[in-house]
Parts: structure tokens; C-alpha cells; sequence
């Protein structure tokens, strides 16, 4: 599953990509500096966009809620088939992901990028932590579709920027947006 994505998204495509389905971008204090990144992995910060009274918040938040088990990992992805979430949804903005092939270090790298668009949202799920390390988010998976399912056998839930608000608001079942991409909706380049 995806444990390494990134966020070349400027501040501008948010704003305007917000304002084309009418939930304008608010910020809890001001507008965060937002440097491009190729790589983020489990336990940095990235932005996420969660549903607030007036609009949209970009927050800054940590991958990966507090693991299950004293000495495991953190929870970065999590399995939607089946579940309902009532509340905690967010949007992870990502300009591509990767998944890794390979038994040996180092391993075949894999980017994915969303065809025709330069940038798109993962289905996501953020919390309050009890310590004072800030919320987290997580990122929902699902059955790997076409694009995906020649290298992994999971798949980052993809939203289709139509489907954006319907997450965050509860509009739609679970069902009919926690779902693979079709056939050509994801371009796939090895890179290393």
C-alpha cells in the first residue's frame, strides 16, 4: 500500500480548484507556506483538507494515526470495503504516489500519476490525537484496479474531483466513492 506520495500543488490550484465546486478554502490562522515536495513518507506533515461551517480548512497534519499495538507501526493506510465513517473525512491533495516492487533493497519504485490532471485528492480519514502531537490523517485503500493491480495488490482511494464534497458532507454512500479506479485513469512510470 502507499507509504510514499507527493504534493507539488500550488497554493493557487487550491484555491481555484476549491472555488470551481463551491467550498472556499479557509484557514485557521493564515495561509501555510506550502514548498513542493516529491516525497512524503509516514510520520511527516502534509496538508489535508477537512469540512469546517464556511468552507473547506487546510491543515497541516501528521501521516499515520498512533499504531494498534504497543511497538507497531503507524496506521497510514486504512481498508475501506465494508465500513461506514460517520465522521473524520478529509481530503489528502497529492500530485502523484508510489508503490514499490521487488524483494531486494532497493526496489523497483512505481509513480502514479491521475490521468489529464495535474493533481487529485485521496478518500482520508483525520483524528484528534490525546497527546500533544497534533491530529493525524490516514489514507483509505480499496481493491486495486486496473492501473494498479499489475504492482500491488491494494489501491489509495482516488476521488474524482466531482466527488470531493459528496465525501466530506456524507452526501453519497461509502460504496459509490470508496472505489478502484477505471481502465486508464491512473498513468504508471517505473523510476527507479
Amino acid at each position: 500500500m502507499c507509504n510514499d506520495f507527493g504534493n507539488n500543488v500550488p497554493y493557487s490550484a487550491y484555491l481555484e480548484a476549491f472555488s470551481q465546486i463551491r467550498a472556499p478554502v479557509v484557514f485557521p490562522t493564515a495561509a501555510p507556506n506550502l514548498e513542493p515536495r516529491d516525497d512524503i513518507w509516514p510520520t511527516e506533515t502534509a496538508p489535508v483538507f477537512r469540512r469546517q461551517e464556511h468552507g473547506v480548512e487546510m491543515v497541516q497534519l501528521r501521516w499515520g494515526f498512533p499504531p494498534a499495538r504497543l511497538k507497531g507501526a503507524p496506521v497510514i493506510n486504512f481498508r475501506s470495503e465494508g465500513r461506514q465513517f460517520p465522521k473524520g473525512r478529509c481530503l489528502i491533495p497529492a500530485s502523484h504516489f508510489f508503490e514499490f516492487t521487488g524483494t531486494k533493497s532497493p526496489k523497483s519504485k512505481w509513480k502514479f500519476t491521475k490521468t489529464g490532471e495535474d493533481w487529485f485528492c485521496f478518500a482520508g480519514l483525520w483524528r484528534a490525537m490525546p497527546d500533544e502531537s497534533g491530529d493525524a490523517f490516514t489514507i483509505l485503500t480499496t481493491e486495486p484496479g486496473p492501473d494498479v493491480a499489475p504492482i500491488h495488490n491494494r489501491q489509495v482511494v482516488v476521488l474524482h474531483r466531482s466527488d470531493w464534497l459528496a465525501w466530506l458532507d456524507l452526501t453519497r454512500p461509502e460504496a459509490q466513492l470508496l472505489r478502484p479506479l477505471v481502465t486508464g485513469a491512473l498513468s504508471v512510470a517505473q523510476v527507479r
